[in-house]
């Protein structure tokens, strides 16, 4: 018998990602705690939606959202619901607070990363498409992603595998 997909569910009672990241190990030992202070509960996926992701994300004190980077097709958005993060991109860093938004459109080049630089903890949800093809550039560390077949896989910027 199959459960049925529910329709509505408390976002903070759905699990935590088990995994900090889909980065490469060698990725997340560089960025150590700061990565382990990010939790994401991925709320799209408890609805078993597959054309965009939404995650309710927590930065502790000191914690980032991601490698700064940009995506090739897919477009993303960022609403501050508690905290304070820093907003950087390729134009520099603006504090954002809570009731804020933030747009990536994919294809534009411009790199961005969010960074708790504060002693409280910062929740927003993420928003992005699942576009197939989709490349990820990092403009300040050595990796480049593709999203080929439902998952990401990693490059150096010279095209070898990690």
């Amino acid at each position: 018998m199959t459960h049925p997909t529910p329709v509505a569910l408390d976002a903070l009672g759905i699990p935590p990602r088990g995994r900090p990241s889909t980065y490469p190990q060698s990725i997340q030992a560089f960025l150590g705690e700061r990565l382990a202070g990010r939790e994401k509960r991925a709320l799209g996926d408890a609805f078993g939606l597959t054309n965009f992701g939404v995650n309710l994300t927590r930065l502790a004190p000191g914690a980032v959202s991601a490698l700064r980077h940009a995506h090739s097709r897919q477009d993303e958005l960022i609403y501050v619901l508690a905290g304070s993060p820093t907003l950087r991109t390729d134009a520099g860093s603006v504090r954002l607070a809570p009731g804020m938004c933030a747009g990536f459109k994919a294809g534009t080049g411009n790199a961005s990363q969010l960074l708790n630089e504060t002693g409280e903890d910062v929740l927003y949800l993420e928003i992005g498409d699942r576009s197939p093809g989709d490349e990820v550039t990092y403009p300040d560390d050595d990796l480049f992603a593709t999203f080929v077949d439902g998952q990401w896989r990693f490059f150096h910027q010279d095209g070898t595998p990690y």
